[in-house]
């Protein structure tokens, strides 16, 4: 029997009770695993430690956050390797390393949405979704025909360019068999996807200028440039969706007698239906913010036009660029209206995010 307050006593095979001293260092090799506040332990000290360091010698945020970053998974390789062996401490250090990388990915997207949001609530006003920019000189003024020319335009191209990307895609995947033209138009495809959207606006504008003449610009022409960068992705997206259905739901179908277009029709577009859609609300806030095809095929005016076949339009990252790149005297009202625009604009694209995630999850098939 042992009265120290330090011995406890171990049963061993025979069933003989045998001391043993409770280290808390063998304890932790005897466990394996490092307690949960270790780590935020080993990360406060490694912040302490540094900036200490760095106080004596020129304090920097940066290099403080780098410095701390290295020495704490250092530490925590070394004392994970000694407590808990070699792969729980490699398993550590690959989650310090991903951890750190998705942090260090996070910091220049925070750091635009607070600018945005920051710079453009000065004139996140009434005023600025009732008003045109009609006769305002300085101050007031809002952005109403720049919103109303991006809804009418991207609507345009919308409506042209996902019955094409669908169809194109139906026949890719469902008769295309590939075939030699079905190779043609996947390489096509590819090629459109990696081209820069000033060459769409270049594009549309050459086009109607070969009918209208020189100096042509109107809304379907930009309607026209964002159709051409919206195909491809909602080819691709559509095609993606396709490829995922089972045979056996349409071999079934032909089983049944059912033609091969009614049962794309009733079987296999229903079974997709909220990923096409949501890769169809992808591509369409994919094209909502461009600007150089716009400004080439479009132009800028400062009043209302909801007629896009007959004069200029304005649309808003048009109007956010002309308002911060001629700023005009005194400069911080445009400037104000240019940031709002931003705002607005980034809205309107997470909306449409948000509304991509909503309809994916109504239409996602039911497992049960």
């Amino acid at each position: 029997m042992s009265t120290g307050t330090d011995r406890d006593p171990t049963v061993t095979s025979t069933g003989a009770s045998v001391p043993q001293t409770q280290d808390p260092a063998a304890v932790l090799r005897r466990k394996g695993s490092l307690p949960r506040w270790a780590p935020w332990a080993i990360l406060g000290a490694s912040l302490v430690v540094v900036g200490a360091v760095l106080a004596a010698t020129g304090f920097s945020i940066g290099l403080w956050v780098f410095l701390s970053a290295i020495v704490y998974g250092l530490v925590s390789y070394v004392i994970s390797r000694v407590v808990e062996g070699g792969r729980k401490a490699a398993d550590r250090v690959v989650t310090i390393v991903v951890t750190s990388a998705f942090l260090l990915a996070m910091i220049p997207l925070v750091s635009v949405l607070w600018t945005v949001v920051s710079a453009g609530f000065a004139r996140f006003d009434v005023a600025f979704f009732t008003e045109s920019m009609r006769g305002v000189v300085g101050a007031g003024g809002g952005a109403l025909h720049a919103i109303q020319g991006t809804l009418i335009i991207t609507a345009l191209a919308a409506i042209m360019a996902i019955p094409v990307g669908v169809l194109t895609a139906i026949y890719l995947v469902e008769y295309a068999n590939n075939s030699r033209l079905s190779r043609a138009i996947t390489f096509f495809v590819d090629v459109m996807t990696g081209i820069p959207s000033i060459v769409a606006g270049l594009f549309a504008y050459a086009l109607f200028a070969m009918i209208f003449g020189p100096g042509v610009r109107f809304g379907f022409v930009g309607a026209v440039a964002l159709t051409v960068l919206m195909i491809p992705i909602v080819v691709r997206s559509t095609e993606e969706m396709l490829k995922i259905v089972p045979n056996d739901l349409r071999e079934a179908s032909f089983a049944l007698g059912v033609p091969k277009w009614r049962t794309i029709v009733k079987v296999v577009l229903p079974t997709t239906a909220g990923g096409i859609a949501t890769g169809i609300t992808l591509a369409i806030a994919r094209v909502i913010g461009e600007t150089a095809p716009l400004l080439i095929a479009v132009g800028f005016t400062t009043g209302v036009n909801l007629n896009p076949f007959d004069s200029r339009m304005a649309t808003l990252p048009v109007f956010a660029y002309t308002s911060y790149q001629s700023p005009g005297f005194p400069p911080e009202p445009s400037i104000d209206r240019a940031w709002t625009a931003a705002l607005v604009l980034m809205l309107i694209v997470m909306l449409l995010n948000i509304v991509a995630r909503i309809i994916s999850r109504l239409f996602a098939p039911k497992t049960r």
